[in-house]
């Protein structure tokens, strides 16, 4: 499985916008076969900050992924609507299966 975070921040005056404007790329990416996850998160410390959790079954998914016609749109408008380069984590061997149990945390009974 592969597995990518991305911390985007948007321009400010487009920021309370921002999902609804990534949604339509946010739906098909999902409907992907290889998609696994695919969340979007907003900043508490920085209203324009959102960060993309997202992962694939494995490289050729990721690779059928940027193939898309819905990924070339969002990188055709993306530039428009971000303040700065996003920052990337990619992790090419991670564990199959996506979410698993946190093992320090459990909820208390009652």
């Amino acid at each position: 499985m592969i597995f990518i975070a991305v911390k985007y921040r948007i321009r400010p005056h487009l920021a309370d916008t921002w999902l609804d404007r990534v949604d339509a790329f946010t739906q098909a990416t999902r409907s992907e076969p290889g998609n696994v996850f695919f969340e979007w998160s907003r900043s508490t410390d920085d209203p324009n900050g959102f960060t993309l959790l997202e992962a694939f079954t494995g490289p050729e998914a990721g690779e059928a992924h940027v193939a898309t016609a819905h990924f070339a749109h969002a990188m055709e408008i993306m530039p428009d609507y971000i303040a700065e380069r996003p920052q990337i984590i990619y992790i090419a061997d991670a564990p199959d299966g996506g979410w698993g149990p946190m093992a320090e945390l459990t909820p208390r009974n009652g």
